[in-house]
């Protein structure tokens, strides 16, 4: 009797036990043989408070949970972090969140990442200011192409910070101002590196090739300078005599120079230019050149020197093979395998149905219920997916995989004994899309009925061999900067520095013409502004404004409109006898060994001459003290240095109101590089100016110095 009240009692216990089991039993779509999406993360969150998705290896790898968590112990508080695909979430990631903390059941804070981004952060029983307004922060200030590290690592900055309120206004204000657009991203990529390419290619040979030809050009003008000033490749006008008498005939003074130019009238001749630009100065400036675009490239490559387009993150082999090891194991165990981290829309008892009927055919068929992100092993490839899970099964199956998230169904027959054109061909009203919560379930026990349905085959076929996956390193690789698009840019860079040499060389003559437009002109007609007149004027000068001063008298003397006889004659003479100071060979050319001296007297008279065609009565004598100052209009009394009597001089304007300096230059001996002396000191004509002579005599002076009669 005691014996079977015990076993009654016992019996009664047994029954309440299983009655409160049951009522404990999780309520919802989930059977008690199938973890729940919230209990297996909760179980993976115990046994490590990051968890990363093996089905995202490409963006996100299992690998790098230490560097999560590493950013998260500088928060302070307990912090679980949860890194899925987007689709595991749904559109509740809080709610994700939630249910994971009721199951884990322990205090802190909780984040969800996905590939996109931080999806979600709540805090469970613990106080982190500033946790919501950087979760705004981070989603407005992050550029689109952020990984979720670095998401969760700006995230951890801006909680710290102790300004997350203030960041986070800061960063929806820009958000709004920019509008729609993205703004620029994180990392470099592909259409990046092209555009990178193409301007170091336009930068390395452009920029070289526009400083050397502009260089080319600038010396090439330069050499013509120095060529006029000294006499090469400039037109300098010719004497043959004044008009009104001749002029001697031929010999040679002491001094090398020629007389005895015969009567006529003053003509130019056209002389040979400075020639092409050495090669012996061409090649180091070419050396120069190229150093020039080694460092161009020296320095874009430092600019320029992202090497993959992500955080740096690299995917071992065991991440790539996680998810693949997970659902062949799963589906060793049972036909129907549910992904544990998705949201299930299959509840209790269309997953008994589909369990009964996969045992019930007598053709082997498996079914996976999982996404197939582009980030995943297979690169978003189903049929490659397939062909890997059947790999480690090691068993042939008509194969169909489940989006959860979409209710799209695909099928990968590796059975021997299915015609699978039976199923692609099925009626419409089999679509294998459409809302999973409603449709996903009846879908899939439509397709086993078609199986059913479906003639067997006699020979068994394999389905096409997929392309391999790309590599997920060389999938983030960067191509080389000097590569792809840096050829185009060179072609481009070469156009561009003959538009920009085009473009200085135009600016430069512009501005030359402007200058010379504002320039004040030599004494002419009408007595013009004073023309430039240094006291101790260069060797380089003397020439420059020698050749320019005799082109403008001649000029002035071909194109004159019938000026009184004697202005012409005393014009004519200053040209016949600046042509003999500076030309004696006759060439046309200034003479190489002119010196200081010879050439300020040619000057001198050069000025005179258009003086006397423009105004022939300020046109007899020149300024005493400095006689490139031009025509004298005036006299001044004057006590020499020595003591002697006064005398009265002639003097420009500006020396009679303020005596000017005296002219002094270099001696002819020198080679011009002696020192200033007054011009008065030095041998020849010019010095005779000094005790006031005029115009008419200095021209015979020269004329007599060189032995023309």
């Amino acid at each position: 009797m005691r014996r079977t009240g015990w076993v009654l009692v016992t019996g009664w216990l047994a029954v309440l036990f299983c009655a409160g089991a049951v009522q404990a039993a999780p309520a919802g779509p989930h059977a008690p043989g199938d973890p729940t999406q919230y209990a297996y993360l909760a179980a993976q969150l115990r046994e490590s408070p990051v968890h990363v998705s093996d089905q995202i290896p490409r963006e996100v790898p299992r690998s790098t949970a230490p560097a999560f968590a590493r950013e998260a112990r500088r928060l302070g508080v307990p912090t679980y972090v949860m890194v899925l695909p987007q689709s595991s979430y749904g559109a509740d990631a809080d709610g994700l969140l939630a249910g994971v903390h009721d199951r884990l059941g322990r205090r802190g804070l909780y984040v969800a990442l996905s590939d996109s981004g931080l999806e979600a952060a709540q805090t469970y029983g613990v106080d982190l200011p500033g946790t919501a307004d950087a979760v705004s922060e981070s989603v407005y200030a992050m550029p689109y192409d952020a990984t979720p590290r670095e998401v969760f690592r700006h995230f951890v900055e801006v909680v710290t910070s102790g300004q997350a309120h203030q960041r986070a206004e800061e960063a929806r204000a820009a958000h709004e101002d920019e509008g729609l657009d993205d703004g620029p991203g994180l990392h470099t990529d592909t259409t990046e590196r092209e555009n990178q390419s193409f301007v170091t290619g336009i930068a390395v040979l452009g920029i070289p090739l526009s400083v050397l030809l502009v260089t080319v050009h600038a010396l090439q003008r330069r050499r013509v300078r120095r060529a006029a000033a000294a006499g090469g490749g400039v037109r300098v006008p010719t004497a043959r005599g004044a008009r009104g008498g001749a002029q001697g005939g031929g010999k040679k003074t002491g001094g090398g120079k020629k007389t005895g130019k015969a009567a006529g009238s003053a003509r130019q001749r056209p002389v040979a230019g400075p020639g092409p630009f050495p090669r012996a100065r061409l090649l180091p400036l070419m050396a120069g050149a190229a150093v020039l675009s080694g460092l161009i490239a020296f320095t874009a490559s430092q600019v320029f020197d992202d090497t993959t387009s992500g955080d740096g993150s690299r995917p071992t082999a065991a991440d790539m093979r996680a998810r693949i090891d997970r659902v062949s194991a799963g589906l060793r165990r049972d036909p129907l395998y549910l992904d544990p981290e998705s949201r299930s829309t299959l509840d209790g008892a269309e997953r008994d149905r589909l369990r009964k009927r996969l045992r019930e055919l007598d053709v082997p068929v498996v079914i996976a219920a999982l996404p197939t992100p582009p980030d995943d092993e297979s690169g978003g490839s189903t049929e490659l997916l397939a062909k890997q899970v059947h790999d480690r099964l090691r068993r042939d199956a008509l194969m169909v995989f489940a989006d959860p998230s979409t209710g799209g169904i695909e099928l990968v027959n590796y059975s021997p004994r299915v015609d699978d054109s039976y199923l692609v061909d099925r009626p419409r009203d089999l679509t294998y899309t459409g809302p999973a919560e409603e449709q996903l379930g009846r879908h899939l026990d439509e397709l086993l009925t078609y199986v059913d349905k479906a003639p067997r085959a006699k020979t068994g076929g394999r389905p096409y061999e997929p392309p391999p996956a790309d590599d997920p390193v060389e999938e983030k690789a960067l191509p080389g900067l000097f590569t792809g698009d840096f050829e185009p840019g060179m072609v481009i860079g070469t156009f561009a520095a003959g538009l920009v040499f085009g473009l200085v060389a135009a600016a430069r003559a512009v501005v030359r013409r402007l200058v010379r437009r504002r320039r004040p002109a030599a004494p002419g007609a009408g007595g013009a502004a004073a023309p430039a007149a240094p006291d101790r004027p260069t060797l380089a000068w003397l020439r420059r404004t020698a050749r320019q001063d005799l082109d403008a008298l001649t000029a002035a003397l071909e194109s004159s409109a019938a000026p009184p006889e004697e202005a012409r004659r005393r014009a004519w003479e200053c040209l016949d006898a600046a042509a003999l100071l500076i030309d004696g060979d006759s060439d046309g050319r200034i003479d190489a060994d002119a010196g200081p001296v010879g050439l300020a007297c040619a000057v001198v008279l050069a000025r005179a001459g258009r003086t006397a065609l423009g105004e022939p009565a300020a046109a007899r004598q020149v300024c005493h003290r400095n006689p490139l100052h031009g025509a004298a209009r005036r006299r001044a009394t004057t006590r020499p240095a020595d003591g002697g009597p006064a005398r009265s001089l002639p003097v420009c304007e500006a020396c009679r109101v303020t005596p000017g300096p005296v002219l002094r230059l270099r001696s002819s001996g020198s080679g011009g590089r002696g020192g200033y002396v007054p011009y008065g000191t030095l041998p020849g004509p010019l010095a005779a100016l000094g005790d006031g002579v005029g115009i008419d005599q200095l021209t015979r002076d020269v004329r007599e110095y060189f032995g023309v009669h």
